[in-house]
């Protein structure tokens, strides 16, 4: 259980490395596209997993 917990915050991180890169890298306009949507799917991965863990956990409780 402990390595889901992990897993969610690695997607967390992804996110955040990516909106970094996405607002100070210096890159252009279409790999910029592509760090934002990155970013984007990875929050959305850490927000999926998330419930999903909460979910298992209340059940078996």
């Amino acid at each position: 259980m402990k390595i889901r917990k992990i897993s969610e915050y690695i997607y967390l991180i992804i996110s955040i490395i990516a909106t970094l890169d996405y607002l100070f890298g210096n890159n252009i306009d279409q790999r910029k596209n592509i760090l934002l949507l990155f970013a984007i799917i990875s929050l959305g991965m850490f927000f999926f997993r998330r419930y999903y863990r909460k979910k298992i956990q209340n059940r078996i409780k």
